[in-house]
């Protein structure tokens, strides 16, 4: 603008002394370079309606002055005080020819000279400043205006460089008009037929848009932008990468401004960018500013809430354009480094814990390019993506309450792929390790993220290190264990905890178990029963785990933790023949159970039992027991018995029964206990139904009959009843299983009379919250 208001000062004939404020030694011309067409308009404006300039040629000619040598002032009065030295007397100077009258020109201004090898014509005619074309105003307010150096290019618009004329031609005079679509097929035109331009128009489209940009004139940044976009778009080609170096030094600048309209306008074109498929690999391009400044970007407070928004958004789904352009490309950076992974995924976290209902919230774009850079993990870079996520959970105390955590690995376990699900496992599991010594709530919620995570893994497996897994999860239910009985989770026994904390942490890593055994095949969920089987200490069998400090109470918790964990891993068991699910190896410990005084054990012992012997969930479908039950409700067995089946029978049904009835004597055992108790009679009389096991039920279920009426055993009234309820219930199933029909009579008789004389034998009015 100073630029504009001196010419018109200028072709005004007013001061250009007072229009700008200029030193006395300092030349318009010369600074601006306007060429002799401006300089005959400035003589028109001395009042003269036609001037003609006299060339050189018409002038007389003088003796040439040796170099160095000029003469000051051929015009005018020397300056004052100097006096020219005296002639001789008698000689005169010669009279020098009369000059041609040139106009005066402005105090300060003179005229350059002209280049080499230029020449004027003889006679310049400019009408007078009235009659001026506007167009050459326009001319000088746009030389002045693209800042050009001096010269014959600079001067004269149409010798300037074709490149830059179709540049500068695609910005309108009014920027609200928008891109000249005409004059941008004509740059797009000269840019495809003369690709080794590229850079140059890249080059000066980058130069145009970033002195707007310092002018703040927004406007025409957008058009420099939107031209460089479809410069970008039809040239994807071989020679793109002369124009990507300036288009990203180019949002480099708009990034790093303090307005946040130009962050999003950066953002939505480097989008575009990252949406162009490249043939040819580029080898020096660095997208860590991109990153970093896309992370920034999602970590907005702006204090415009809708702002603030639009911010985070364009930096989720920058972020999710260098992902897109880095991640398939081995010649590119590496995006997955833990130095960008511990930019990114923060940045994504933060996003994800404020989740909106509406579409294009930053929750929602975080979780599409969440999952999409999981999805595009390798084998050896989930590691690097998983430990940010850790590491941002533990400082933002997000494991607590476990949603957002079983909300973050559920996205993880879904996106990337099966094959890998095992190393988040691993992460997990060592991660649970690492703070064994923090809270039981922290802790807790490590747990049931491992638990979920395993479920949505059921269909792969947990990795080649299956035991260590379960190793794992036991050693933590051995710590809290320990904690619970010393009240402190740390060894100087400052961090206290509460039985209640720690007894939540003990429930979910049971689930976690079961969880993990359900992945598996049948053949490791053996293993997995041998492996806990060998946790548990047995006395006489297996030594007590545990710290020292536990003692009794500590084992007797371990047993019922293991037992649990145990049974969790039995309930989804399934298995072609016994002797397969119950070993010797594992069948023996168990049993040995059964005579353990506490009856929370004897209880575990006889569900673990029944849920490996039934392998038609008949179980589930006994929800009473009682005096008539149907037998029609159990699913029953067609064929008979398979030859591994009759082997077990042989071999471990005996001390199956002795173990039974030895339990039955224990005077503790509780309504649970006889339910139990007829839970294993009824799946043992439906799984191995033959003649030879229905014979030794029968003789089970009257010795059972014989102990409740025997006097020699400290039996309570409650137990002696219960005993005789639950062998009448069992002789009524097996009389429904084809025993002879007097027996079958006999059984009915019985019970008729029970429920008029003595209810209280009957399983539906002894088995009972109010017996």
């Amino acid at each position: 603008m100073l630029h504009k208001q001196l010419l018109i000062s200028l072709l005004e004939g007013s001061s250009c002394r007072r229009a700008a404020g200029w030193s006395s030694g300092t030349s318009l011309l010369q600074l601006s370079g306007l060429s002799w067409k401006i300089k005959n308009l400035l003589f028109s404006s001395a009042g003269s309606q036609e001037v003609t300039l006299a060339m050189p040629g018409t002038l007389p000619s003088f003796p040439s002055l040796p170099r160095g040598v000029t003469v000051p002032v051929l015009l005018g009065s020397l300056p004052r005080g100097v006096n020219p030295p005296s002639l001789p007397r008698g000689i005169t100077m010669p009279s020098l020819p009369t000059l041609p009258s040139f106009p005066s020109f402005h105090q300060g201004i003179t005229i350059p000279s002209l280049p080499r090898g230029v020449t004027l014509p003889r006679f310049v005619t400019m009408p007078t400043l009235p009659e001026a074309p506007r167009r050459l105003l326009q001319d000088c307010c746009s030389m002045f205006d693209h800042q050009n150096s001096g010269g014959v290019c600079g001067c004269f618009w149409a010798l300037r460089p074709r490149y830059k004329r179709l540049v500068d031609n695609i910005f309108p005079e009014d920027p609200e008009d928008g891109l000249v679509k005409a004059n941008m097929e004509k740059l797009t035109f000269f840019a495809l037929s003369a690709p080794e331009k590229l850079d140059r128009i890249a080059a000066y489209l980058s130069e145009r848009l970033t002195r707007e940009l310092n002018r703040h004139r927004y406007g025409y940044v957008c058009i420099a932008l939107e031209a460089i976009e479809q410069l970008l778009l039809a040239c994807h080609c071989q020679s793109i990468n002369l124009l990507v170096e300036s288009f990203l030094s180019t949002l480099r600048l708009l990034l790093e401004a303090e307005k946040a309209h130009l962050h999003i306008l950066a953002t939505n074109s480097f989008v575009k960018f990252a949406n162009i498929e490249e043939d040819t690999p580029s080898y020096h391009r660095s997208y860590d500013f991109f990153v970093s400044r896309f992370s920034e970007m999602c970590h907005s407070d702006h204090e415009d809430p809708d702002t603030k928004l639009k911010i985070r958004v364009s930096g989720i789904r920058g972020l999710q354009g260098v992902v897109r352009k880095t991640v398939d490309d081995e010649l590119q950076v590496n995006i997955w480094e833990p130095r960008h992974m511990e930019q990114i995924v923060p940045a994504l976290l933060v996003n994800l814990e404020h989740s909106h209902s509406n579409s294009g919230s930053p929750a929602e774009q975080t979780e599409v390019c969440f999952r999409e850079l999981l999805g595009r993990a390798a084998y050896g870079h989930i590691n690097n993506a998983i430990k940010p996520v850790l590491m941002h959970l533990d400082s933002h105390s997000l494991w607590e309450g476990g949603g957002f955590a079983v909300r973050c690995f559920q996205i993880i376990m879904f996106s990337i792929q099966s094959q890998h699900s095992h190393l988040v496992i691993q992460q997990l599991l060592g991660h649970l390790d690492a703070n064994s010594r923090s809270p039981a709530s922290i802790r807790a919620g490590i747990v049931e993220v491992l638990s979920e995570a395993a479920v949505i893994e059921a269909t792969g497996s947990v990795g080649p290190t299956v035991l260590e897994v379960f190793n794992t999860l036991l050693r933590q239910l051995r710590l809290s264990v320990d904690y619970q009985l010393t009240g402190y989770y740390d060894n100087a026994g400052k961090q206290m905890t509460t039985s209640a904390q720690e007894k939540t942490l003990q429930d979910a890593v049971i689930k976690t178990i079961g969880s993990f055994a359900n992945t598996l095949p049948v053949y490791q969920r053996s293993e997995v029963m041998l492996f806990i089987m060998g946790k548990i200490p047995v006395p006489g069998i297996y030594p007590a785990l545990g710290s020292p400090n536990a003692g009794f109470e500590g084992s007797r918790m371990i047993q019922v933790m293991l037992l649990k964990s145990l049974l969790q891993v039995s309930e989804r068991y399934e298995s072609s023949n016994l002797l397969t699910a119950l070993p010797s190896s594992f069948l023996e410990p168990l049993l040995s159970f059964t005579l353990m005084e506490d009856p929370e054990i004897r209880l575990l012992v006889l569900s673990i039992l029944t849920s490996l012997i039934d392998r038609r969930q008949n179980a589930a479908r006994i929800t009473k027991v009682s005096g008539t039950f149907d037998v029609s409700v159990l699913e029953q067995k067609e064929d008979r018995c398979s030859r591994q089946d009759n082997l077990f029978i042989r071999k471990h049904t005996q001390r199956l029964y002795r173990h039974v009835y030895l339990a039955c004597k224990e005077e503790n055992n509780g309504p649970d206990h006889y339910k139990a108790l007829f839970s294993l009679l009824a799946v043992l009389s439906v799984e191995l139904v033959n003649e030879e096991v229905l014979v030794d039920l029968i003789r089970l279920i009257l010795a059972l009959q014989e102990l409740g009426m025997s006097n020699q055993e400290n039996l309570s009234v409650f137990n002696r009843c219960s005993l005789h309820a639950i062998c009448a219930a069992s002789l009524h199933l097996l009389s429904q299983l084809g025993l002879p029909p007097s027996l079958n009579h006999h059984v009915t008789q019985v019970i008729e009379s029970r429920q008029k004389e003595q209810p209280q034998l009957l399983p539906e009015n002894i088995l009972c919250d109010q017996p």
